[in-house]
């Protein structure tokens, strides 16, 4: 195994639980895709990590007195299942994350179920090529998962999806969260049909903040929201996202909940244009869900999260109901909640924020406590006085 000695600095962030190993602190690195020794500039020795470039960082610290065998990713996913343990016992939540990257001290992999598959997500090379290894150790601790697929979050291969082992799923299936039925697919290009570290959000729709209430749902997706706010009493949902297949995922998450269309719209549009026909049509909401892409580009525009959310805000804000609700979200790692809260204020100019209330990650979404960007997701829900 090579040594690599690393300066103060990086040595200070290792030592304070920072895990993810940045371009910035490895200047002219050689190697790459292969464990490594950490070592300090006066030879005392780290730990283990491992180099391969990601979407972020080139790399992951494991620890120290680190031997990566199949003994211990059995060791891994043993921990992280008992942490879990309360999901497995639930009758009305059948998705959930099995594994989290730093989370449970392994950056680079997650594991997620749907019922009774599993669903990888590769974020390296390095891991990739390691994955005989890691399944092994993962089939050893959950031999009641009867199959799993796995998606790959790196460039280099010539596919997105593919089935790995085991029983095939059907091409489309039901899973339940929150006691609400989704309609889920696992081998058809990287999304799956719904994103489960929003169900704690879902959740408050689900249990009483939608009832009786119209709800707009902005770059919704697979409006799963939406579905969540007619079970929990919503008297009428408009979703609203650019894809074109977000009209017939969306009524699919309805439709396997038995829930008439009636009152529940779906818009195929740009939401900004969106914004323009509402006020135009005179349309105003109790909630309107606003839960955009970090960063997204179509024919007219391009739009950012630290730069243009608060644009969104001051959208919502003039067809907003009087005493109604924002819900604000982000998924981006590379934005603090300061600053996050600062951009949703500059939307706000002449409205009054009445309470803000943050959620972050659910339990299963096991978070890098000495690191914010590995609890990456930000929801304030806004109570405004108007």
């Amino acid at each position: 195994m090579n040594k690599l000695y690393i300066n103060s600095f990086v040595e200070k962030k290792i030592a304070s639980g920072v895990q993810l190993l940045e371009e910035n602190d490895f200047k002219n690195l050689k190697i790459t895709d292969q464990f490594v020794q950490l070592y300090s500039k006066s030879n005392k020795e780290i730990g283990t990590a491992y180099l391969s470039k990601q979407h972020k960082g080139i790399g992951w610290f494991l620890g120290s007195g680190i031997i990566v065998d199949s003994a211990y990713f059995n060791r891994l996913f043993s921990q992280a299942k008992e942490k879990r343990y309360s999901y497995f016992q639930s009758d009305s939540t059948t998705a959930f994350r099995l594994f989290n990257q730093e989370g449970d001290f392994f950056g680079g992999l997650t594991i997620d179920l749907y019922n009774e598959y599993a669903l990888f997500t590769w974020y390296n090379t390095f891991v990739y090529s390691i994955k005989n290894q890691i399944i092994d150790a993962f089939k050893s601790v959950y031999p009641e998962v009867k199959g799993a697929y796995e998606k790959i979050r790196f460039k280099g291969q010539t596919f997105e999806s593919a089935h790995l082992f085991g029983l095939e799923a059907p091409e489309t299936f039901i899973v339940k969260e929150n006691g609400v039925n989704y309609q889920v697919f696992l081998n058809d290009g990287l999304m799956t049909g719904i994103f489960l570290d929003q169900h704690d959000v879902r959740k408050t729709l689900v249990n009483g903040l939608a009832k009786d209430k119209t709800l707009l749902n902005m770059f919704s997706y697979t409006a799963a929201f939406s579905v969540a706010a007619a079970i929990g009493g919503a008297k009428e949902t408009r979703s609203v996202d650019l894809a074109k297949r977000s009209r017939e995922l969306s009524q699919a998450h309805f439709i396997a909940n038995n829930l008439e269309l009636d009152n529940h719209y779906f818009h195929v549009m740009d939401v900004f244009e969106y914004f323009k026909y509402a006020k135009r049509k005179q349309l105003y909401f109790d909630i309107i869900v606003i839960d955009p892409p970090s960063f997204a580009r179509n024919k007219k525009q391009t739009f950012s999260v630290q730069k243009d959310y608060h644009r969104l805000i001051s959208d919502a804000l003039a067809i907003l109901n009087p005493d109604g609700t924002i819900i604000a979200s982000t998924n981006a790692a590379n934005m603090t909640v300061s600053q996050f809260k600062t951009e949703i204020e500059k939307g706000f100019e002449g409205h009054s924020i009445l309470e803000m209330t943050l959620k972050q990650l659910p339990k299963d979404f096991l978070t890098n406590k000495a690191d914010e960007r590995s609890n990456y997701l930000k929801v304030f829900t806004i109570k405004v006085k108007k």
